[in-house]
């Protein structure tokens, strides 16, 4: 390798590791990924929801990066003073109407009107979950807001069963499936308690640096160094448009990234960018 490389990786690589979230983010529940062999007669399924993942603390709605929404009046309007986890939902295959419409400071009722909170989880009932979906389903019902429902649960028998749910939920524009242990209390953190299944497999990492690009792309970004929550960085340098790399993610932003699989040591492999998590504020 080039000197000149050699120490510019070096460097980068010296570089201290990034903060987590905000203080104030709310401690929330967060999925594993599927593996083969889980007891599925443990678990409720739902479809997975491609939307900003929204918290009602019983006061303020807030995203997992811990920043209000500005949600209209009427949203909120009547909210119980109880926590709800859910999702804020544009419907399928409209992941930017969401993300946009939850980042703006000053709240587009006609955007607000197509949005929807998808209501999964009660984290302040102690019950467990199969205790907690009876109580939320009431919740809602009580509410009477045509955009506040309670996400549906069902029971799946065998993994083949499983697979074609997914197969079929994907083909109708879904992203995917969640399982949820019915005999789960809710505690923060990732656990085998909630469980995501996709076609394919993504996840999160925050801009450490933008390194330049040779040949076609000299003169703008050429990849980025991100850095994974377990502090592990690796270069990032698939899945960008033309306009992506000429204004690239900034540093300290979150980017989601697919992948298959990974190596030994923890790194993705065929790592490839899908979008900015905007939802995931920049620290």
């Amino acid at each position: 390798m080039h000197r000149r490389s050699c120490l510019a990786l070096l460097a980068l690589a010296a570089l201290p590791a990034l903060p987590a979230l905000a203080a104030d983010a709310p401690a929330l529940l967060l999925a594993q990924v599927y593996r083969p062999g889980l007891a599925l007669q443990d678990y409720w399924v739902s479809e997975k929801y491609d939307g900003v993942r929204g918290f009602w603390d019983g006061r303020t709605l807030r995203t997992r990066g811990g920043e209000t929404v500005q949600a209209p009046a009427w949203f909120t309007a009547g909210w119980p003073e109880v926590p709800m986890d859910g999702e804020l939902w544009a419907g399928r295959a409209r992941f930017s109407h969401a993300q946009s419409t939850a980042r703006q400071q000053q709240a587009d009722d006609t955007a607000w009107r197509q949005m929807r909170f998808m209501v999964f989880d009660l984290p302040g009932d102690k019950g467990t979950f199969d205790q907690r979906l009876p109580a939320l389903a009431a919740l809602v019902e009580h509410l009477g807001q045509p955009w506040v429902q309670a996400v549906p649960q069902r029971r799946v028998a065998s993994d083949a069963a499983l697979q074609a749910l997914l197969a079929r939920t994907v083909r109708a524009g879904g992203e995917g499936l969640m399982l949820h242990r019915g005999a789960s209390l809710y505690r923060a953190g990732r656990s085998d308690d909630l469980i995501k299944l996709k076609t394919h497999e993504d996840t999160e990492a925050r801009v450490v640096a933008h390194l330049p690009g040779q040949g076609k792309h000299a003169g703008r970004m050429g990849a980025l160094l991100v850095e994974m929550p377990t502090g592990q960085r690796f270069r990032l340098g698939t899945g960008f448009s033309e306009a992506d790399r000429e204004n690239p993610p900034p540093a300290g932003s979150w980017v989601t990234y697919r992948f298959r699989g990974t190596h030994d040591g923890g790194l993705p492999r065929f790592a490839s960018f899908v979008r900015v998590r905007e939802d995931m504020p920049a620290r």
